[in-house]
């Protein structure tokens, strides 16, 4: 007999809470404002909606526009005129995808790798400010338990 479902009782309750506190999460991170403030604080010259994509791409590039545009919730058309757009500024460049020679794909370049090197450092001087009067054992925990929820959530089917 599994105790799998005994083991999870616990969870119940808390899922409505953790969903409100992700709700409120992605709401922050997806404001405007918040994106022209991380631009303003890391000192560069780059168009608010171009920045996420730029971020993403040295994260996870090389990367195709489809698979950029599902991961920052835009449609692939639009996505695909801003990969073009930072293509022409010089930050990204297109390749043939490794897998499909068919398929274009987006990598950072040296000038787009210093870009987010001063977005990274503008996102811990914020970063800072928020955790200030936290434990640091506490935003230790906070870091492994996101983590951790992020492959989990990843590793489950849809």
């Amino acid at each position: 007999m599994s105790t799998k479902r005994v083991q999870n009782a616990h969870i119940g309750p808390h899922i409505r809470q953790l969903h409100a506190a992700l709700l409120e999460i992605v709401a922050v991170m997806n404001r405007p404002q918040r994106d022209e403030a991380m631009v303003r604080a890391a000192g560069i010259p780059l168009d608010r909606a171009l920045f996420p994509l730029l971020v993403v791409i040295e994260r996870r590039g090389p990367i195709g526009v489809v698979d950029l545009a599902d991961r920052i919730g835009r449609d692939y058309t639009t996505v695909s005129r801003q990969v073009a757009k930072l293509d022409e500024l010089g930050l990204v460049r297109r390749q043939a995808g490794a897998a499909d020679g068919r398929v274009r794909e987006a990598v950072i370049t040296p000038e787009g790798k210093a870009m987010t090197d001063a977005i990274d450092a503008a996102r811990e001087r914020m970063g800072a400010a928020i955790f200030s009067d936290w434990e640091p054992h506490d935003v230790t925990e906070l870091v492994r338990l996101m983590s951790k929820f992020s492959e989990s959530l990843t590793a489950t089917p849809e």
